[in-house]
């Protein structure tokens, strides 16, 4: 093949497996000229001997580098430059590696409540073993009648987070141990946020033992969830128990998953203690 042959800029796009904006766009950022531009028509022409440092940049845009630094490695090229570039390109890799494991987490923790959802029989009181956690809380009294309720009370847990909510754990209101013996079961006394293993919150984090508790799931949201407190209650009078420091509530599949009201389920838990034989259950 002729040194001086020149291939349009599209033949050129098609051997490299990269678009003809993507050319173009390496052109504006000062990486690649044309060895020639059609002054009638515009057409772009590309040599043989560009191909060498065409395949540079694709190679280093595969490994994910910015721009500005290929230009700065094909303007200054050299072993020890790559080598510098390559290594910190690696670093940002390994990051990267990081959060996404992180995300897969995340994802498998959503995946596993939808599926605990979907499977909890509804309408039945269990006493069950909750593993320790960690969970940052907000006292705030309020009455949330739908999840728009809870959007101003979730804002102020986020802020000065780095990482969205949207990656953070599950939100879930309480109500005090005080107002649960007292009947009040139409207001929420606290808004808190259970975080997961991998998550990072900035701020004061909560640590709760594993703990035994009393559960009910049932089909609704916040504004069903008076007649099933009632209903764990009378259990934890029958059964003889003491009540821990606040309720823990969750919407486990809301508006966020569905718009059909009938698949919603929301979780009750209350801590409970003092049966001589609960630690044999």
């Amino acid at each position: 093949m002729e040194e001086g042959k020149l291939f349009q800029i599209g033949d050129v796009a098609k051997m490299f497996h990269i678009s003809t904006g993507s050319l173009r766009h390496y052109e504006q950022a000062g990486l690649i000229q044309p060895e020639y531009i059609d002054p009638n028509t515009g057409y772009r022409y590309y040599s043989i001997r560009q191909f060498e440092v065409l395949n540079t940049i694709r190679y280093l845009r595969v490994l994910d580098m910015p721009l500005n630094q290929i230009a700065d490695f094909l303007e200054n090229r050299d072993i020890e430059v790559m080598e510098e570039k390559l290594l910190k390109q690696k670093e940002l890799v390994a990051g990267k590696k990081k959060e996404l494991a992180a995300i897969e987490k995340k994802i498998d923790h959503r995946l596993q409540q939808i599926r605990d959802a979907r499977n909890r029989k509804l309408d039945s009181i269990q006493l069950i073993k909750v593993p320790s956690c960690r969970i940052v809380w907000l006292q705030d009294s309020l009455k949330p009648e739908s999840y728009l309720d809870l959007e101003y009370s979730i804002r102020r847990l986020e802020a000065h987070q780095k990482e969205s909510m949207v990656f953070l754990g599950k939100v879930g209101v309480g109500i005090a141990k005080d107002n649960l013996l007292a009947g009040r079961f139409d207001h929420y006394d606290c808004v808190f946020l259970v975080l997961d293993e991998e998550d990072h919150y900035v701020g004061e984090v909560k640590e709760l033992p594993e703990e035994w508790c009393v559960s009910i799931g049932f089909c609704g949201v916040h504004r069903e969830a008076p007649i099933y407190y009632e209903k764990l209650m009378h259990y934890v009078k029958d059964q003889g128990l003491e009540m821990g420091e606040f309720s823990r509530e969750i919407t486990m599949i809301d508006y966020g998953l569905t718009k059909n009201p009938e698949k919603f389920v929301t979780e009750i838990r209350i801590p409970v203690y003092g049966k001589k034989d609960l630690e044999k259950t």
